[in-house]
C-alpha cells in the first residue's frame, strides 16, 4: 500500500507531486524550500533553511516519523559556501542522529530568490 500525504499548512507543490509518500515503513519527503505559506521568501540562507526544516518536521510527523528516523538527506544550495551557515542548524535539528547525506551546489532552484532545498528518506520506527 502506498500512502500519499498532502500537508495543507505548508507551501503547496508547484507541480504534479505530493509532500510525502509512505510505503512499507519507508518515508520519502519531496524537496522543501524556504518559502513561507504566504509566498514570502527571506533573503538569507539560514532563515530559508529554518523554514524548510520546519516544513520537513511537519512532513515527518504526518508520516509517523521524526528526525531520529531520517536515513538519507539531500541538500541543494545555490552557493556551496553557505554550508557553513546551515551546518550548525543541521546539528541542532538532527542532534546525535546522523543521516547519510549529500550536499550539492545547483545553479538555481524553482524561484530565483531561493537558496536552499532539502529532501529526505526516513524509516517509520
Amino acid at each position: 500500500m502506498i500512502k500519499r500525504i498532502q500537508i495543507p499548512d505548508i507551501l503547496q507543490p508547484v507541480s504534479h507531486y505530493c509532500h510525502v509518500v509512505e510505503s512499507n515503513n519507508i518515508i520519502w519527503i519531496s524537496g522543501l524550500v524556504g518559502m513561507n505559506y504566504d509566498n514570502s521568501i527571506p533573503e538569507n540562507t539560514k532563515d530559508q533553511f529554518d523554514i524548510a526544516m520546519r516544513d520537513f518536521d511537519t512532513c515527518l510527523k504526518a508520516a509517523g516519523g521524526d528526525f531520529s528516523s531520517v536515513t538519507k538527506v539531500r541538500v541543494f544550495l545555490t552557493n556551496i559556501n553557505d554550508r557553513k551557515i546551515i551546518n550548525p542548524k543541521r546539528i541542532e535539528y538532527f542532534g546525535e542522529h546522523k543521516p547519510a547525506s549529500t550536499l550539492l551546489e545547483v545553479s538555481a532552484l524553482v524561484d530565483p530568490r531561493m537558496k536552499v532545498e532539502i529532501e529526505a528518506e526516513a524509516i517509520k520506527l
